[in-house]
């Protein structure tokens, strides 16, 4: 069994611990902000931002970009949790594996319009900022660690597959502790990129909803210091699949998203009558939710609880998978109320299979949750956490 030892996130509903617990316990409330200074076109829209203070990290110097201040926040949460590990086993046998679609675009996004601008390049400007690796180095950077560090990059299930791998460091005995999760930062390109393929939602996005428009974007993080030691939580199965049915629409008929979810089952040994909530990956989009819930309601019908939670932090697109993962912790943790499917601006899209979106307060009835992560190129991944 792979034991989760701590966790922690950052995104639109918020930062610390009990603040993230009392948004999760407001049903409908507002956590996006409009802005209309991201889309090329003037338009706005509704995003996830993170509003915390966060650490200076300008000593790292090819690492200095806000997707990398995320992780530091993050593991300043946990650094109760992770010290004592890594004096327990030492910096070679700590490992961090992360994941990200974007890295630090954002700076050079900002970098490019300043040189523009000024036909000069700044001076604490790197290349390093947008690359893949930046995360993870700097992370092991960070903790000073020196166990096998790399970063995952799979579109919007990248966090998921960290996890994934993560745990598979563990089972092989790569490692003792693994620092685990992921983030991404709002920039320009991705959401400019959806908004040109229409499936952005220039108002608050609504999953599973009559007249939903498509997704909004969010940005956020979280670390999971995953270990073979005993502790409350645990993640007890993973499952993944690639269906390449289309470069970025999902295959309508949810038959690689069964396979995975399947796969996740099978890993925990598990029924489908064990799983108390399942996260839906819930975009918002036409296709995305018409494909989920045909997938979740040939595997559970309508009698296991379900909803998404991204019309409260956005799709944080390569963060989504941990942030998620985190959420399971909390409501699992807390004995939170299900998080309710916001149908209070719109009706239900009654034409989709019935997969049991949550209308009313429940707790879970067991002890485990699902996260489903699907992204581009039929990339799906879920996972299971329990309360052990």
């Amino acid at each position: 069994m792979i034991y989760i030892q701590n966790f922690s996130s950052i995104s639109s509903l918020g930062a610390k611990y009990d603040e993230i617990v009392n948004s999760l316990t407001a049903p409908y409330s507002e956590h996006l902000t409009y802005r209309d200074d991201l889309l090329s076109n003037g338009l706005g829209s509704y995003f996830g931002v993170v509003k915390a203070n966060l650490p200076d990290i300008s000593k790292f110097k090819a690492h200095n970009t806000r997707n990398n201040q995320f992780l530091a926040y993050c593991i300043d949460e946990l650094k109760d949790t992770i010290e004592p590990l890594i004096s327990k086993y030492g910096k070679d046998r700590v490992a961090v594996v992360l994941g990200t679609s974007t890295s630090g675009l954002n700076e050079t996004e900002i970098e490019i319009e300043q040189y523009l601008k000024t036909g000069k390049v700044s001076d604490t400007y790197h290349y390093s900022f947008q690359e893949f690796s930046s995360p993870s180095e700097f992370v092991s950077q960070y903790l000073d660690v020196n166990g096998h560090a790399y970063t995952i990059s799979t579109a919007c299930s990248s966090s998921a597959r960290a996890l994934i791998s993560a745990k598979r460091l563990l089972q092989a005995d790569m490692a003792d502790v693994v620092i685990a999760g992921g983030a991404d930062t709002l920039c320009a390109v991705p959401i400019n990129g959806f908004n040109s393929m229409e499936v952005l939602s220039h108002d608050r996005c609504l999953p599973f909803n009559k007249n939903r428009h498509g997704i909004n974007i969010g940005e956020g993080a979280g670390i999971m210091i995953l270990t073979k030691e005993k502790s409350e939580l645990a993640l007890v199965g993973c499952g993944e699949s690639s269906d390449a049915y289309h470069v970025s629409s999902p295959d309508p008929s949810g038959a690689g998203a069964v396979e995975a979810i399947k796969m996740a089952l099978n890993d925990a040994k598990l029924t489908k009558d064990d799983i108390g909530y399942i996260n839906l990956h819930g975009t918002a989009t036409k296709l995305n939710d018409a494909m989920e819930s045909q997938a979740v309601s040939t595997l559970f019908g309508e009698t296991t609880p379900c909803s998404s939670t991204k019309y409260l932090t956005g799709h944080t697109l390569g963060a989504a998978g941990i942030v998620e993962a985190c959420i399971l912790c909390y409501l699992l943790k807390e004995n939170l109320d299900l998080p309710m499917q916001d149908f209070s601006l719109d009706e239900i899209d009654d034409t989709l299979p019935k997969c049991g979106l949550i209308t009313d307060k429940l707790k879970s009835k067991t002890p485990y949750m699902m996260s489903n992560s699907f992204a581009f190129g039929g990339n799906n991944a879920s996972i299971i956490i329990g309360k052990v």
